[in-house]
């Protein structure tokens, strides 16, 4: 989901009018009742001790336990809380979408609700921009979660999506990061992607740090993974690298497995012709002629299909003036 916040009839603390914090924390919250109060005391202790201006924008993704009334509860006691509720359950991603959405800040920090974040690295992460950096990212190096099922897997998928983004880090599910808001501007979060923010910000030339961070055993709650996730985050990486090096230019994809399969065509069928040529195999006789035409088929609709997107990505870019480049700065070219 990243559809638009619409106005909402019941009020959750904004204060028309009032100039943009400094800093919004953004929060996923799913039936996490048992630790939003707590949540919110060390949130607001830790961050008032920063001496900037903040806002923690908490996102009910769908809850069925009493979250809401208590992020009800904390937002009219708190006009810097605010909440976003959404009518079903959508998952991380959408909700970490709504967040970046409705965060006004000019540094964005996301981070779970489940209290295994410590509001306390906040000043980490912070001094770690403040060194010239676009996103920091935190690191779970002593992750407290069950091994096998949670640890390992975690491991192995941070070394694969590092090896095939390029963009190196650790921990890419940990939720706790700090983001410039420009690095963010142009960011569109679908399926389990919202690890990936890091890649997308990259790939506007953001400049990434990673840093280690506290990590704390769940002590209420369920946790809300399971090992089924791998799976969507594997296709969600081709996806991934599809869009950072071929979004632009998809014929090479569909044009190369194209001319691949017309080049199996060919072999096929020579090597059918020197069958038959040598007295071995008649046409009949072997798969070769019908495994000729199938790949030659094939290569010309994936040539065609590379053409296709070709006309698709530059309608795209161009009916919308969308850029191909981003920039960083100019200097003497006035507005």
């Amino acid at each position: 989901m990243t559809g638009r916040l619409a106005p909402r009839a019941e009020s959750t603390g904004a204060t028309p009018g009032l100039p943009a914090p400094e800093l919004s924390v953004f929060l996923p919250v799913f039936n996490e009742e048992g630790n939003l109060r707590p949540l919110a005391t060390k949130l607001t202790e830790h961050l008032g001790l920063l001496g900037r201006s903040w806002e923690v924008v908490f996102v009910d993704d769908g809850s069925t336990d009493a979250s809401f009334e208590i992020l009800r509860e904390l937002a009219a006691g708190e006009p810097r809380f605010k909440v976003v509720r959404f009518r079903r359950n959508y998952g991380q991603t959408a909700a970490m979408a709504a967040g970046i959405q409705a965060a006004r800040g000019e540094i964005l920090i996301p981070m779970d609700a489940d209290l295994q974040n410590d509001p306390a690295d906040i000043v980490q992460l912070l001094a770690k921009l403040d060194e010239g950096h676009d996103v920091v990212s935190g690191w779970r190096k002593h992750r407290q979660d069950a091994a096998i099922t949670r640890t390992w897997p975690s491991r192995v998928a941070n070394g694969i999506i590092s090896w095939v983004s390029g963009v190196h880090l650790h921990d890419y599910g940990c939720s706790l990061k700090a983001y410039r808001r420009e690095v963010l501007a142009d960011v569109r979060l679908y399926g389990e992607m919202h690890r990936f923010i890091p890649i997308y910000a990259s790939w506007v030339g953001a400049r990434v740090a990673e840093i280690p961070v506290t990590h704390h055993p769940r002590v209420s709650g369920q946790s809300k993974y399971g090992l089924n996730r791998i799976f969507k985050v594997v296709l969600d990486l081709m996806v991934v690298k599809f869009l950072s090096s071929y979004a632009t230019k998809p014929i090479y994809v569909f044009g190369g497995a194209g001319l691949i399969s017309v080049l199996g065509a060919f072999l096929a069928g020579s090597l059918a012709v020197w069958l038959k040529l040598a007295g071995r195999a008649d046409f009949i006789q072997t798969p070769l002629p019908l495994l000729t035409v199938t790949l030659f088929m094939i290569g010309i609709q994936l040539l065609l299909l590379g053409l296709i997107a070709e006309m698709l990505t530059r309608t795209y870019h161009e009916s919308q003036g969308k850029a191909t480049f981003t920039v960083r700065q100019t200097l003497n070219l006035g507005d």
